[in-house]
């Protein structure tokens, strides 16, 4: 088996360039398991660390958001703790990406779009940072400028933190 060859971090311009991070929830907040009990309530596994890297990047000001094709309590419930807009039951992902660069006036290329999967290929597309977890689907990846070493819900959502609290100076 061939190794993927390594992708750049992105540089302090491109960082200091976006204003808004958009990371899809399932498969990069977690790890894309679902916990179904018998009683057909759903939990998943968020990393702690990834929480707060979330909790750095607000304290330094960065604007934030999720967009989930989900529509589950466990999405809104890990939002609400981490004090993160969240937009879920997202079916066309790209046109909620539009809509929320418009209402804030911001250019795509001001955006990054942190993503694993298919349906989040053409909002990566869209930005002037896309970005997929170690994990990602093929298609993702391809996507993608640059790629995180940390799988989805293992510390990935950490790792964009780090790349951006250090590019703009972390808070002592």
């Amino acid at each position: 088996m061939s190794k993927r060859p390594a992708r750049p971090t992105p540089s302090p311009a491109l960082i200091k360039r976006i204003a808004l991070v958009v990371f899809d929830f399932d498969g990069v907040m977690t790890d894309n398991t679902v916990l179904v009990m018998q009683d057909g309530t759903e939990g998943v596994l968020c990393n702690r660390s990834d929480g707060l890297g979330i909790g750095l990047m607000k304290d330094a000001g960065f604007s934030m958001l999720v967009i989930s094709k989900e529509q589950n309590p466990v999405v809104s419930a890990r939002c609400r703790k981490l004090g993160l807009e969240c937009m879920q039951g997202v079916d066309d992902k790209p046109a909620a990406l539009a809509r929320v660069l418009q209402d804030r006036g911001l250019s795509p290329a001001h955006a990054a779009y942190v993503g694993n999967d298919v349906n989040d290929v053409e909002c990566m597309r869209m930005v002037g940072m896309p970005v997929a977890v170690a994990d990602a689907w093929p298609a993702a990846l391809k996507a993608a400028k640059f790629v995180t070493k940390r799988p989805g819900g293992h510390g990935a959502v950490r790792e964009v933190c780090e790349w951006f609290l250090g590019a703009r100076g972390r808070p002592e």
